[in-house]
């Protein structure tokens, strides 16, 4: 069955003549008949009743055409989806994102898209740098807001926020608790909970750096996926773990009620920088859209 064959019916059922619906689709009428004869043949009834006096529906072809005319319907609003999604004024663009992005990146984004392409449907997925990456790789993802960038050909990328500090994350028992304050280097010594890499490689290899600098050696004695881990094992035992200070905020370190707070990290302060990232082989339009709705790159101010 094929679709020229049921707008060939659905001329017949509007003109109930067959050389005005041939004329109508500027084809011969033998040409016409034949199709009927194709579109009957694969339905398995007859469709049209035709006498040298008229020509009518059957009953079977009554039905056939509501279902036809939805068939057809239907094929026609996926092409003029698909052209409006080939020059880029509809789709789907699927984003990654992680906390600073959700406070400092996605707001004014998303206000831009709606405004210039409002046909365009954008889906939000939070992920830490590694599994977000990952789905970039994959293709479930078609921008991914992560820490650093990745320094295969494959991807583009671009800053948007930079100097987005890393804070000590300990439990409301730790000696740290209440200062303002700790420079690296008393890192030394203490017993550290930290992130396998690649769950976020630039947050790892910045603190890393930060410990370098400071030439000391980290201790890690236990391993959390997230921060949300980190900061319920600081609470029971005197452990410092770390996190993102968007992410401390965001998770209410140190307000009234929570068992961990955020510590400031000091000489040097552990910075991160944000990237948008894409695939370099793109044929989605909205992504170029989506992109092209991103601020300029900006720092992360840290409170007092």
């Amino acid at each position: 069955m094929e679709l020229r064959h049921l707008v060939s019916f659905l001329a017949i059922a509007e003109e109930l003549h067959f050389g005005r619906a041939a004329a109508s689709l500027h084809i011969t009428q033998p040409s016409l008949s034949a199709q009927l004869r194709k579109l009957e043949k694969a339905v398995g009834a007859q469709l049209v009743a035709r006498t040298s006096h008229e020509v009518r529906l059957t009953a079977a072809g009554r039905e056939f055409e509501i279902q036809a005319r939805q068939i057809v319907a239907q094929v026609e609003r996926a092409a003029r989806a698909a052209r409006a999604t080939a020059a880029g004024r509809a789709g789907t663009v699927n984003v990654g994102y992680n906390v600073p992005a959700s406070r400092h990146v996605l707001p004014d984004a998303l206000v831009r898209m709606t405004a210039r392409h409002p046909d365009i449907t954008v889906s939000l997925w939070e992920k830490r740098t590694g599994p977000q990456l990952a789905a970039l790789t994959a293709g479930s993802l078609d921008v991914a807001l992560v820490y650093g960038h990745p320094s295969t050909a494959a991807f583009r990328y671009r800053r948007m926020l930079h100097r987005v500090p890393l804070v000590a994350v300990v439990g409301r028992a730790h000696r740290w608790a209440e200062r303002a304050g700790v420079p690296f280097a008393e890192l030394a010594g203490q017993e550290c909970v930290l992130f396998e890499r690649e769950q976020c490689p630039a947050m790892y290899d910045a603190i890393f750096r930060a410990a370098a600098q400071t030439r000391i050696a980290l201790t890690v004695g236990h391993s959390a996926d997230d921060p949300g881990a980190t900061a319920h094992m600081v609470s029971v035992r005197p452990m410092v773990g770390f996190a993102s200070l968007p992410r401390a905020i965001s998770m209410g370190m140190g307000a009234p009620g929570s068992s961990s707070v955020a510590v400031k990290l000091v000489d040097p302060v552990p910075t991160l920088d944000l990237y948008a990232v894409w695939r370099a082989e793109e044929d989605n339009p909205a992504v170029a859209q989506f992109v092209d709705c991103l601020s300029d790159a900006a720092s992360v101010p840290i409170p007092a």
